[in-house]
C-alpha cells in the first residue's frame, strides 16, 4: 500500500471566489492561477460539518471539460489530507450533474458506506476549452446543491485563508480503469474508487418509468428519434439508454461522444446554440430538412438541462414542465399514487400554475436555483419542478436532470400512441402541445439574454427598473406612449421568497412587471456566467381564447418586447441594439 504525507501549505485570499447559483465558475486561466482552486476547495471544507469530512465519503466528478482532470486529481489529494476516508470517482473523470446527485442518494460502497456529498466539476451549459470556461461546486448529503447559509460561509473563509492541506508522496489515480486504488496516510486508510455511474442511474431510472412501454414506442417504425450530448457528459450515458436498453438506432445519436471543448460548441440546448438538432428536426429556414424525426432532444455540458423538439416544432421549457406535470400520474410509474405539489422559478411561465390550479395540486413559485426545490422535495411538498432555462427534474433527484425529462416525454407518447402503434399515423409531439393549449390556455413565452455587458452598466438598468415602480401610474402613462395596445401594469416589484420549510429570505431577485391579463414582464441578473453580467428579459402573455392559441409567438409578443425595450432603454444603457440569444 502506498503511504503519502500530509503538507501544510502557506496561502492568501484570492478575489472573486464568491459562488454563484451554481457555484463558481470563472475562465480555465483564473483556476489555473497558483492556489485558487486549493483556496476554494479548502475554504468548502472548512465550511462543511466535521462528520462530513473527517472519515467521510464524497464523490469528486464532473462533465468531462478541459483541466477537469487535473482538478480531480488535486481534489482527491486535498481530500485524503483533509481526514476523508474515500472518494468515488466516475469513470473518466465522467459523471452528470443528475447522476452525482443519484450516487450520493442512492449508491452503497461494499462496506455500506454512503456518500457526504460532492464536488462537481462543470460550468454547465458554457463553453469549454483552454481559454473557455471551467466550474466547481459542491453538493450536500441530499444529493442537492449547498444551501445559501453553506456557500456564504464557503465565501467568507475564501476571505480569510491562510493554509490549505495537500497530500505529498500521492500517485496520480488512473481514471480510465474501474477499480478501488487504496493508500494509507496519517488517519488510516484511504480509497479512491473509480466506477462507472451509468449503472446507478439507469437502475434508478427503470425504477421510475416504464422501459417496457418505451420500447414498444421505439420499435414503432413509425417512430423516429435524434438526440445531441452536444459533446457533453450525457453522451456517457446515451448510447446505454437509448440503443442498449431502449433499443433505438445509434443513428439516431449525434454529437454523443464527450469531448473536453465539446467539439468547439456552446453546450447550451437551445434553439441558437444547438444547431445540428435544430436543422435536423425541420426547424431551419435556410435548409429545412424533408422529413425530420418525430422526436428531438439535446442535453447541456453536465447534463441537467434539456431541450424537447418534435418535427418542426419547439417546446418552450415552460410548457414543457406544464405537460410533464398534466400528464405524469397516467404515464410514469413513479407518480402513479399521485403528485405531491408542483412548483417553477418565478422568470418561468404559469403555464404550470394552471395545470395545478385544475388538478388541485399544491403550488410554489421559488426564485431561480434548483436548492428551492430541494427543500420542498426534501419537506415531501414537491414532486415535479422546473425552469425556463431549459431544467425540469422531479423528487427522484435533487438536481435537475435532461435525460429524466427526455424520458418523461418518451413515457407520455409511448401512452398516448398505445393504441397508434400498429397505425399509419402517430399522435405527435405537436399534437400533445396543442392539446395541452386547448386545455388549459397558452402562455406564450420568450427569454433575451444580453451576455457579458458591462457590470456597471447593467446595475444601472436594474436600478432605474426598481426606481420606476415606485409610481404604477407613472408607468402606465410611459408604456401607453411606447403602445396603446398594452394592458395597465397592476403590480410592480422585486420578487422576494420566504421558504415555507426553513422560513429563510431570499430578497431581490428579479425585478417583476405584472399585467392586468395576466402578462409578464421580468427583467434578472443572471450569476451563471464566467465574466461580465448577463442581463434576462422575460416576457410572456396568457392566452385563453381557443381562436388565439395558434398565432405564432413572435407576433403575439410584439407588442411586450417594444414595451419591455423601451421602458428598460436597453440599447440607450447597453449599447446592445439586439440580445445574444433568444430562447
Amino acid at each position: 500500500m502506498v503511504m503519502f504525507k500530509v503538507s501544510k501549505v502557506e496561502t492568501n485570499p484570492i478575489d472573486g471566489q464568491k459562488p454563484g447559483t451554481s457555484g463558481l465558475r470563472k475562465k480555465v486561466k483564473v483556476f489555473k492561477q497558483p492556489h485558487y482552486l486549493q483556496n476554494f476547495v479548502q475554504a468548502t471544507f472548512n465550511a462543511l460539518p466535521a462528520n462530513q469530512v473527517k472519515g467521510a465519503i464524497i464523490v469528486v466528478s464532473g462533465d468531462g471539460r478541459y483541466w477537469s482532470k487535473d482538478a480531480i486529481q488535486i481534489i482527491i489529494k486535498m481530500a485524503a489530507a483533509n481526514g476523508v476516508r474515500g472518494v468515488w470517482v466516475g469513470l473518466n473523470g465522467l459523471m452528470s450533474t443528475p447522476a452525482v446527485s443519484a450516487v450520493i442518494r442512492e449508491r452503497t460502497g461494499a462496506d455500506g458506506s454512503k456518500a457526504s456529498g460532492a464536488f462537481i466539476l462543470t460550468a454547465s451549459h458554457n463553453p469549454g476549452g483552454p481559454h473557455e470556461d471551467f466550474g466547481i461546486k459542491y453538493n450536500m448529503e441530499n444529493g442537492g446543491p449547498a444551501p445559501e447559509g453553506v456557500t456564504d460561509k464557503i465565501y467568507q473563509n475564501t476571505t480569510t485563508i491562510k493554509e490549505y492541506y495537500i497530500a505529498e508522496d500521492f500517485p496520480d489515480v488512473d481514471l480510465s480503469t474501474e477499480g478501488v486504488t487504496k493508500l494509507g496516510g496519517p488517519e488510516g486508510e484511504f480509497d479512491v474508487d473509480v466506477f462507472d455511474s451509468a449503472n446507478d442511474y439507469v437502475k434508478l431510472m427503470k425504477l421510475i418509468f416504464d422501459f417496457e412501454s418505451i420500447q414498444k414506442l421505439v420499435a414503432s417504425p413509425k417512430f423516429t428519434f435524434c438526440y445531441d450530448a452536444l459533446h457533453g457528459v450525457a453522451g456517457a450515458y446515451a448510447n446505454r439508454i437509448f440503443v442498449q436498453e431502449l433499443g433505438a438506432q445509434e443513428s439516431f445519436l449525434i454529437n454523443c461522444v464527450p469531448k473536453e471543448d465539446f467539439g468547439g460548441g456552446h453546450p447550451d440546448p437551445n434553439l441558437t446554440y444547438a444547431k445540428e438538432l435544430v436543422a435536423h428536426m425541420g426547424l431551419s429556414k435556410a435548409n429545412p430538412e424533408a422529413n425530420p424525426p418525430e422526436f428531438g432532444a439535446a442535453a447541456d455540458g453536465d447534463a441537467d438541462r434539456n431541450m424537447i423538439l418534435g418535427k418542426r416544432f419547439f417546446v418552450t421549457p415552460s410548457d414543457s414542465v406544464a405537460i410533464i406535470a398534466a400528464n405524469a400520474v397516467k404515464a410514469i410509474p413513479y407518480f402513479s399514487s399521485g403528485l405531491k405539489g408542483v412548483a417553477r422559478s418565478m422568470p418561468t411561465s404559469a403555464a404550470l400554475d394552471v395545470v395545478a390550479k385544475h388538478l388541485n395540486l399544491k403550488f410554489f413559485e421559488v426564485p431561480t436555483g434548483w436548492k428551492f426545490f430541494g427543500n420542498l422535495m426534501d419537506a415531501g411538498m414537491c414532486s415535479v419542478c422546473g425552469e425556463e432555462s431549459f431544467g425540469t427534474g422531479s423528487d427522484h433527484i435533487r438536481e435537475k436532470d435532461g435525460i429524466w425529462a427526455v424520458l418523461a416525454w418518451l413515457s407520455i407518447l409511448a401512452y398516448v400512441n398505445k393504441d397508434n402503434l400498429g397505425k399509419d399515423q402517430l399522435v405527435s409531439v405537436e399534437d400533445i402541445v396543442r392539446g395541452h393549449w386547448s386545455t388549459y390556455g397558452r402562455h406564450y413565452y420568450t427569454r433575451y439574454d444580453y451576455e457579458n455587458v458591462d457590470s456597471g452598466a447593467a446595475k444601472e438598468l436594474m436600478a432605474n427598473l426598481v426606481n420606476l415602480q415606485a409610481s404604477l401610474p407613472d408607468v402606465n402613462n410611459i408604456i401607453k406612449g411606447i403602445r396603446s395596445d398594452v394592458a395597465d401594469v397592476v403590480q410592480a416589484d422585486e420578487f422576494e421568497y420566504k421558504d415555507p420549510v426553513d422560513g429563510s429570505i431570499s430578497k431581490h431577485q428579479g425585478i417583476r412587471y405584472l399585467f392586468a391579463d395576466g402578462s409578464r414582464l421580468v427583467f434578472r441578473l443572471s450569476g451563471t456566467g464566467s465574466e461580465g453580467a448577463t442581463i434576462r428579459l422575460y416576457i410572456e402573455q396568457y392566452e385563453k381564447d381557443p381562436s388565439k392559441i395558434g398565432r405564432e409567438s413572435h407576433e403575439a409578443l410584439a407588442p411586450l418586447v417594444e414595451v419591455a425595450l423601451k421602458l428598460s432603454q436597453m440599447e440607450k444603457m447597453t449599447g446592445r441594439s439586439a440580445p445574444t440569444v433568444i430562447t
